[in-house]
């Protein structure tokens, strides 16, 4: 059973950055990504960044290119995402999730394994 706990939102003023992790328990298909997505409110989720098991090949959503970074430490199961120079329209909650292989679609009920999601606001 695949479990994922996302941590490290919070609220911060325009300009500000947080580091969101997300530790993967159960997780062994080394064929699949780890996404990052988001879901401000009235909105639909969408993807955000993924990076491959191996952490060599990584993807960005346009919106988010040269702000957001995604990384991983496979030795402590856990992937990040680096968010800087934040904006009000970055609120939204987060979410981690996997079941998809790298490269496939982002499309979110393709992605089986989801965390419970951190709350990241910004304010101007």
């Amino acid at each position: 059973q695949v479990q994922l706990v996302e941590s490290g939102g919070g609220s911060v003023q325009a300009g500000g950055s947080l580091r969101l992790s997300c530790v993967a328990s159960g997780y062994t298909d080394r064929s699949y990504c780890m996404g990052w997505f988001r879901q401000a409110p009235g909105k639909e989720r969408e993807g955000v960044a993924a990076i491959s098991w191996s952490g060599d090949t990584t993807n960005y959503a346009d919106s988010v290119k040269g702000q957001f970074t995604i990384s991983r430490d496979n030795a402590k199961n856990t992937v990040y995402l680096q968010m800087n120079s934040l904006k009000p329209e970055d609120t939204a909650v987060y979410y981690c999730a996997t079941g998809v292989p790298y490269g496939g679609s982002w499309y979110p009920p393709y992605f089986g394994y989801w965390g419970q999601g951190t709350q990241v606001t910004v304010s101007s």
